[in-house]
């Protein structure tokens, strides 16, 4: 992805999106890139329905577990058997759900035994994936989607069941409530094909106003 492309594109394309770039600086998407992609589906799941620093916090202690640092995206984390065999009282102890245990370990048993082809979703497209990834207990579109731009690096995600985003929205537009999917898509059109960008630069916004 040419997160400089993207951001020339978005500067022409809204007014709006260009004082947020202007105010923002640089993309550093990058950062958060996730290359471990079963990772990526956990975290994801970790990080449902939450407020960022308290998935944040959760996401820590989960690493730290298994003697690794949830808050380097490259860092140790533990494999699909370690994280079958850990009691529950362990998991339910770092702050996690007993629906949120159960989903991670169906993750986990899935990409233990092959059920769940990691290797290949970097190769489909993005309905693909999101076939594929929905079709796990627990992972619904809005974990599908942020797989998509987390971990494979997909460049035109727009994340319409985010509340972070709508909130980023509504601000930034002066739209009176939270926007419908169908606003969202008609203000986020002019954005493809880079909305992944944009709305990075949406959840920037907010944590920064």
């Amino acid at each position: 992805m040419s997160y400089r492309a993207a951001v020339r594109h978005l500067k022409r394309v809204d007014p709006v999106m260009r004082r947020i770039i202007e105010r923002i600086g640089p993309c550093r998407m990058g950062d958060r890139l996730q290359p471990n992609r079963f990772r990526a589906l956990v975290e994801a799941i970790i990080y449902q329905q939450l407020a960022w620093q308290a998935a944040r916090t959760i996401a820590g202690r989960f690493c730290a577990l298994y003697g690794g640092d949830g808050f380097n995206p490259r860092g140790k984390f533990p494999t699909a058997k370690q994280i079958l065999s850990t009691p529950t009282r362990r998991l339910r102890a770092v702050g996690l759900s007993r629906q949120k245990i159960a989903y991670i370990r169906d993750i986990a048993a899935r990409s233990a035994n092959g059920d769940l082809p990691l290797a290949r979703l970097g190769r489909m497209s993005d309905a693909a994936v999101m076939e594929c990834l929905t079709e796990v207990k627990g992972i619904g579109r809005w974990t599908a989607e942020m797989f998509l731009i987390f971990s494979l690096g997909h460049p035109d995600v727009l994340p319409v069941d985010d509340l972070g985003v709508q909130h980023a929205m509504r601000m930034a537009y002066g739209l009176r409530k939270l926007p419908s999917e169908k606003k969202m898509n008609q203000i986020g059109e002019p954005w493809r094909p880079h909305r992944t960008v944009a709305t990075w630069y949406l959840w920037r916004s907010r944590r920064e106003s």
